[in-house]
């Protein structure tokens, strides 16, 4: 049965969804965080030589894998290995903070792993990584802190493992 905060957590979901202008007053009322420099990192050979990951915030995981903390109000800073093998009815979305009745149709909207693999085999993408990663894009407070000091390093150090060159990072 669902608890009575992720029914709320969903409603109001619909209602942002339904109602942009609200989740625009909402959004206006966050303040972002704010680093001192922005990494980046350059392009430094042709797509077609390029392996590329996916990585997601849209709340995206194997069916088998742990689904992400919903009961948290400060989210979920973890993350979920997705491997490029992955047949796509195995991935589940847990996420309460975004309507994802169309992704949960045709997860490629948020998680476009199938549409990668047909750029890698018409030769435009030089290749799919090993492995992508999932998160639940709701994250505040002391997940914040999780998210930065523990998972995105971790994350960073397995896509340089992968030989990957770029990432295509999807929103929920």
């Amino acid at each position: 049965m669902i608890s009575f905060n992720r029914f709320k957590n969903r409603l109001i979901a619909a209602a942002l969804t339904r109602f942009p202008s609200l989740a625009d007053r909402v959004a206006k009322g966050i303040d972002p965080l704010k680093f001192d420099a922005t990494p980046w990192a350059p392009v430094v050979k042709p797509l077609v030589e390029t392996t590329v990951a996916l990585i997601t915030t849209a709340g995206v995981h194997l069916k088998t894998d742990e689904p992400f903390n919903m009961s948290d109000k400060s989210g979920d800073g973890s993350f979920r290995v997705i491997h490029s093998d992955v047949q796509l009815g195995d991935l589940s979305i847990t996420h309460d903070y975004y309507d994802h009745t169309d992704a949960d149709r045709d997860i490629n909207i948020v998680f476009p792993l199938e549409r990668l693999r047909e750029l890698t085999a018409d030769g435009i993408v030089g290749g799919v990584a090993k492995r992508h990663y999932g998160f639940m894009g709701h994250v505040e407070n002391e997940q914040i802190e999780k998210l930065i000091r523990e998972s995105a390093p971790k994350t960073a150090r397995m896509l340089k493992e992968d030989g990957v060159d770029a990432v295509l990072i999807t929103p929920g």
